[in-house]
């Protein structure tokens, strides 16, 4: 173990503050992350690869959720440390590795807000997300925004009576919506645009309380926008994941409602595990929502 335990040594000081993070208890959890992760390592064989590679990815996600299972009250500082860090492993020879990445999923507007317009009670979830939607079309010189926004709405519907819920939930849907924008206007401005750093694409929640933003982990682009400030000047004093968004705005002399951010650390979570299993590359992903490790999903050979 000395060489793996030495392999994380370096990775964490190079992260800015993760010592004072990391206490016997998350470090506890890492090492058992770890030891899952290293037991893989040793115990894989050669048969069938397609087959056997989705067992390994089964039993190896198993084995994760149930240490996160376990360790509910430690998660916010897990996933804190795990937002700057990826557990990676691999035998000498690198036939064999494995890497472990989670990363945060409310840390923009959700696209699906969209279709709050006339909601009087969700009013400022819509007023947020249109508010943004238009700043970017204008700032990126997209020729017909409103034909694009006309596109994005017909794609949205959350459901009232007998009508079924329709949400935009990943980057590749929304890209089909911008091809066809593309196809009837003829303009690829909206190709230009980082998407992913000013909109996620979740799930709505009928309780409110669960469509929040994690607002610590927001992009110095997307706070640019949201507090009317300069992107220069958030890139020089923003550091994701380091500042809270709170004291960032304290110390800008901002004040704003914070009503739509949540107060604590948020546990809308993606992680991403890539293990080679006869020296070919496999990949799974699970999310870990309000303490409830689910959706796996196993996406082959990479």
């Amino acid at each position: 173990m000395d060489k793996f335990t030495n392999s994380i040594d370096k990775r964490v000081s190079q992260k800015r503050g993760f010592a004072l993070l990391l206490t016997l208890s998350i470090l506890s959890i890492i090492i058992s992350l770890s030891v899952i992760l290293v037991n893989y390592l040793s115990t894989v064989t050669k048969t069938t690869i397609s087959t056997k590679a989705i067992i390994q990815g089964d039993i190896l996600y198993k084995d994760i959720q149930d240490i996160l299972d376990r360790s509910k009250s430690h998660k916010s500082t897990l996933y804190k440390n795990l937002y700057l860090m990826t557990l990676p492993y691999a035998l000498d020879d690198n036939r064999y590795g494995i890497y472990l990445n989670c990363k945060p999923l409310a840390n923009g507007i959700n696209i699906n807000w969209l279709a709050y317009n006339g909601d009087k009670r969700l009013q400022k979830r819509f007023n947020l997300a249109q508010k943004v939607l238009s700043d970017i079309l204008q700032i990126y010189n997209v020729s017909n925004p409103s034909r694009l926004e006309d596109l994005i709405y017909t794609n949205i519907r959350l459901g009232v009576g007998d009508r079924k819920k329709r949400e935009i939930l990943n980057i590749s849907k929304f890209e089909e919506i911008l091809f066809q924008y593309i196809l009837k206007e003829d303009d690829k401005s909206v190709l230009k645009i980082p998407w992913d750093r000013y909109f996620v694409f979740n799930h709505v929640f009928n309780d409110m309380d669960k469509n929040m933003i994690d607002g610590n982990y927001l992009s110095a682009e997307l706070i640019s926008i949201l507090f009317d400030m300069d992107i220069a000047l958030v890139k020089e004093s923003w550091f994701v994941g380091e500042t809270t968004l709170k004291s960032f705005l304290s110390e800008n002399d901002i004040e704003y409602n914070m009503d739509l951010f949540s107060s604590k650390f948020y546990i809308y979570t993606q992680c991403e595990v890539s293990y080679t299993y006869m020296g070919d590359m496999f990949k799974f992903t699970f999310k870990d929502i309000e303490d409830e490790v689910r959706e796996f999903e196993f996406y082959g050979k990479k």
